[in-house]
């Protein structure tokens, strides 16, 4: 096969497709040659074309092709020396994908010749393997990036008013029978109209969905008939995951997903892609060598000092991105800019994200990965959530990101799980947690909504496992239950799983019903556990990552508990929506009013008056008012004027028996209990009133709210 070859151009990197053919190019410091291999399809031993890649500029290199058009399946060879004890990993006889593939065909198939090394008893990786593995592995794919976006807008949601539903994207559809049958699972099933419309009827105003960057199936995986579900295991950092898409793999996988984002915006829903940049698929020193690694390994990853044949690993997976050389922190900044402007997502959250303001001396406040975000017209404008930490040494990052950075806040999830177990000492860190986190943010001249408040995840106990399990059950993934953290239950109830027992059921579901209202009532961004709207179990397996059959995908056929949880869940994030007063964008401070001042928070004991330093100090107390004031929310509408909203009571009881609280105001004031955790819907139809003063009992680990209906705020709230 005869074609032209042109010297092409060092930008952009990747394939690009420019109408009159297509540009190659790979940037590789430490390389001494490259060939760009042309393929037939997916499944080609043998390469259709290999060019020599003769052009070399600014360390890329380059060539262009005016004969090949959008679908061409292609990969590279990249030469160099194979010496692991210096870090030079490359070895020409294996196949690699583009880190700029915008499409990728094919799965791994896995065998001893996906890797550079000769295999043998010593785990030596010294001696190269000079077999060529391109039948196994997946090829990158030239795509036509058209499509048409017309009227698409994005929704532009303020991160105070949003409400995050984290997701994945075939778990969400794969079992839904109102989604046509090809599209179950996809991102035609995720953009589908019945998709579409139960995220609008839920109320979220936000999708983040796990990873959908092209990832890896890990051989010890598949070895099991099992698959890596979540999908933290990337090897490209541009391409949508193909298996997530009904179309066939290329130009049509990247327009199904922009096909999705577009249908999401026309229902007012963003999209946040969780992204794993630190690092990648290809493991350790003893892993397989599929892009990176074989185009420059000393260049994108951060190898030991002590011995560059073995690499910093601060995140558990066997190596870490080297973020701190400027092409590929290029490389991730060119990634993140292409899911905005071409792809038209909303922003991201970052695994691991401590990892990447590591510097050569540990964690850099002022690292260049920051500052380029920082300084980014695109990429600034857009939702940026840390998940502020990684397994380093000083990782654990939790109200230290910079302005701009919203987190996922731990010890948010972590006082909340506390307060409702009744454990000690909690109160104050409990008030903290409920009122914006304050204490993590403000000092930085952060706002409430950096807070990302949370808790359960896909990394843990769903909402119903978490108060129905004491332990982890993991024995499905093949570890004998040693893999996931042993995180306690919310409440020792004794009795793991299901069972018969009616009072330990029904306290089970309060305890639901208590975690769901104290998420969405809280100061800061409330993000949901896809499935957790209506009690969604794993069977108590708390690392559900290698399971991609039912025991991870949402369940539709729904039992009249599932239903009510579903419409409590509904209720609450309206109540959210409606009331400003719960979703501040200042933290609390106090206002003057008519020249009285008034307390925007106020917190209350047992006996109806505000908490005293030695209550708040105590290590027994755990039962807790909170007042909102609707009149000092000091929130504006679109003309600058001040909104007044209703003043709202919230009781806490994480006791295990019942207690009394003497609801505060003189005796003008009158209360309306809409919300008692302990009724079997969560809400009270009709409102029950109460006047100050009254008495109104508490069950046991039980949470009411309720509204001001008469009488002055100032009445309760007057200093």
């Amino acid at each position: 096969m005869s074609i032209k070859v042109w010297p092409g151009t060092p930008y952009p990197l990747g394939a690009t497709w420019t109408g009159q053919g297509v540009n190659f190019a790979v940037f590789s410091e430490n390389a001494s040659g490259a060939d760009v291999c042309l393929f037939d399809d997916a499944d080609s031993s043998t390469e259709s074309l290999r060019v020599r890649m003769t052009e070399h500029t600014d360390q890329v290199w380059h060539v262009f092709l005016p004969d090949v058009k959008p679908g061409q399946h292609y990969g590279f060879r990249v030469y160099g020396p194979y010496n692991p004890s210096r870090g030079q990993r490359f070895n020409a006889s294996k196949l690699l994908l583009d880190p700029y593939s915008k499409a990728i065909s094919g799965d791994i198939q896995w065998g001893t010749e996906m890797y550079a090394y000769r295999m043998n008893d010593e785990q030596d990786d010294g001696e190269r393997d000079y077999r060529d593995d391109a039948a196994g592995m997946p090829k990158s794919i030239v795509i036509d990036p058209a499509f048409d976006w017309s009227d698409d807008a994005r929704p532009c949601t303020p991160l105070h008013k949003s409400i995050i539903y984290e997701a994945h994207v075939k778990g969400f559809s794969q079992l839904n029978p109102e989604v046509p049958e090809k599209a179950r699972g996809t991102y035609a099933g995720l953009g589908s109209e019945a998709s579409v419309r139960y995220l609008k009827e839920l109320g979220v105003t936000a999708v983040e969905l796990l990873p959908v960057h092209q990832h890896v199936e890990d051989q010890h995986l598949v070895e099991k008939g099992l698959k890596n579900y979540w999908g933290y295991n990337t090897i490209s950092y541009f391409a949508p995951h193909h298996a997530y898409a009904s179309a066939e793999p290329g130009s049509d996988v990247v327009r199904e997903f922009k096909q999705m984002v577009k249908n999401l915006h026309a229902a007012g829903i963003e999209v946040i892609l969780d992204v794993v940049y630190n690092h990648t698929a290809e493991g350790n020193h003893l892993g397989p060598t599929l892009s990176f690694k074989g185009i420059d390994n000393a260049s994108y990853y951060r190898l030991s000092p002590a011995n560059a044949r073995f690499y910093i690993d601060y995140t558990g997976c066997g190596n870490s991105l080297n973020v701190l050389h400027p092409q590929v922190l290029r490389m991730v900044v060119d990634s993140l800019r292409y899911w905005v402007t071409e792809m038209h997502v909303d922003g991201f959250r970052f695994d691991l994200a401590a990892t990447l303001v590591r510097g050569e001396q540990g964690i850099n406040k002022y690292s260049a990965f920051l500052a380029i975000i920082h300084q980014d017209p695109v990429l600034s404008q857009v939702k940026l959530i840390a998940e502020p930490w990684d397994i380093g040494e000083g990782g654990y990052l939790v109200g230290n990101f910079p302005v701009l950075w919203a987190e996922w806040n731990g010890k948010y999830r972590d006082t909340v799980r506390r307060w409702w177990k009744g454990d000690e000492w909690q109160v104050a860190e409990f008030a903290y947690r409920l009122s914006g986190s304050s204490d993590l943010y403000q000092t930085s001249g952060k706002r409430p909504y950096a807070s990302i408040n949370f808790v359960t995840a896909h990394d843990g106990f769903t909402l119903n496992d978490l108060v129905s399990y004491n332990d982890k059950h993991n024995e499905a993934n093949g570890e004998d239950n040693r893999d996931g953290d042993n995180h306690n239950a919310s409440w020792n109830c004794g009795v793991e799983g299901p069972t018969d027992d009616p009072e330990i059921t029904a306290l089970r579901q309060r305890q639901r019903r208590n975690f769901l209202a104290t998420l969405l009532l809280s100061q800061g961004v409330p993000m949901l556990l896809g499935g957790d709207e209506y009690g969604r179990t794993q069977d108590g397996n708390n690392n559900a990552y290698c399971h991609d059959d039912e025991i991870s995908w949402l369940g539709w056929q729904r039992d009249k508990n599932a239903q009510q949880l579903l419409s409590y869940t509904r209720g609450l994030i309206r109540l959210r929506h409606d009331h400003p007063v719960f979703r501040r964008p200042k933290f609390f401070q106090g206002r003057k009013i008519r020249g009285q001042d008034v307390k925007d928070i106020a917190w209350f004991n047992l006996g109806g008056v505000e908490m005293t330093d030695a209550e708040w100090n105590s290590n027994s107390v755990r039962s807790l008012g909170m007042l909102l004031s609707g009149k000092a929310i000091d929130v504006r509408d679109e003309h600058g004027e001040p909104i007044v909203d209703d003043t709202f009571l919230v009781l806490f009881n994480a006791h295990h028996d019942a207690q009394r609280f003497v609801l505060p105001g003189k005796t003008d004031v009158r209360w309306g209990l809409f919300i008692d955790t302990a009724e079997e819907t969560g809400f009270v139809e009709p409102a029950r009133t109460y006047q100050a003063g009254q008495t109104l009992k508490l069950a046991e680990r039980s949470l009411c709210l309720l509204r001001l209906v008469e009488g002055e705020e100032s009445s309760v709230t007057a200093r």
